[in-house]
């Protein structure tokens, strides 16, 4: 099964793409979109790396409670172009809380960043550690994947 992992953000959205193997994930590719304050862009970078990919489902870290109002209804934009992308390609959305995804892939929920970023490098075997963004949506794949297998 591949899993695209989506982790939103208001100037860069990193993107994750893992397959499930019987060795564990599988880092198939990740990177990072530059927003340039265009929702389109992403919706076609998405749809891009959806049509490249042809992920079996997509997982995205649910929006928490932002400080700032003007972040929380960009997320909320953010989230919904993603949304319109998964649903052009027909494929299943999950969403999960910054506390799932780090509890999945460190074992501790209130991990920090590179504690998960760590940790993503060691569990799909990468040669260094992967973006911020990008360390992020991986994280978030491999938690849809670790939710699979142990349902």
């Amino acid at each position: 099964m591949r899993v695209l992992g989506i982790d939103l953000g208001s100037y860069v959205t990193g993107y994750g793409v893992v397959e499930r193997s019987g060795d564990g994930p599988v880092h198939i590719d990740s990177g990072e979109i530059r927003l340039n304050r265009r929702l389109s862009k992403l919706y076609h970078e998405l749809c891009n790396i959806m049509e490249r990919y042809m992920p079996e489902c997509v997982a995205i870290e649910d929006i928490y409670a932002a400080k700032n109002i003007k972040t929380a209804f960009r997320l909320g934009q953010l989230k919904g172009v993603a949304t319109l992308a998964v649903e052009r390609f027909n494929s299943s959305l999950f969403a999960y809380t910054p506390l799932q995804i780090k509890k999945a892939v460190v074992g501790y929920g209130l991990a920090d960043k590179q504690q998960v970023r760590q940790m993503v490098k060691r569990l799909l075997r990468l040669p260094s550690l992967p973006r911020e963004h990008a360390a992020d949506a991986l994280a978030t794949a491999i938690c849809h994947i670790h939710r699979l297998i142990i349902g």
